[in-house]
């Protein structure tokens, strides 16, 4: 002889019949029909609600898999545009102060007066 088996109700379950139990609380018997639909006692129905409302089943429900995505920042795409202007800007200064540089060599062997610019 089989003993039998205890029912268990997945959480999907148990709020699908929290969902009906609500809807029926209006008509007269609605309740009572669901839990002899369902096969359930009022204990049952407390407990479900008493898990519902502390979030139990929330943590029941899927959760995507793999590396979580970080939360776009508003001020990335400033801050990208801001470094390749820093670079585009330090690439055209060091070539203006290599033309100077070649500038003050060719004066220094054709003999012109070159104006200091030291006293800035």
């Amino acid at each position: 002889m089989t003993l039998p088996r205890r029912r268990t109700f997945k959480a999907r379950d148990k709020l699908r019949i929290l969902a009906e139990v609500d809807a029926a609380r209006g008509t007269p018997g609605g309740v009572g029909a669901v839990m002899r639909r369902e096969g359930l006692y009022s204990s049952a129905l407390s407990d479900w609600r008493r898990q519902r409302d502390a979030g139990a089943f929330d943590a029941l429900s899927p959760v995507a898999r793999g590396p979580k995505v970080a939360p776009v920042n508003p001020l990335a795409a400033e801050h990208a545009r801001l470094l390749r202007d820093n670079k585009r800007l330090t690439q055209r200064l060091e070539r203006a102060e290599a033309i100077i540089d070649l500038q003050k060599k060719v004066a220094a062997l054709l003999g012109l007066p070159i104006a200091s610019d030291e006293g800035y």
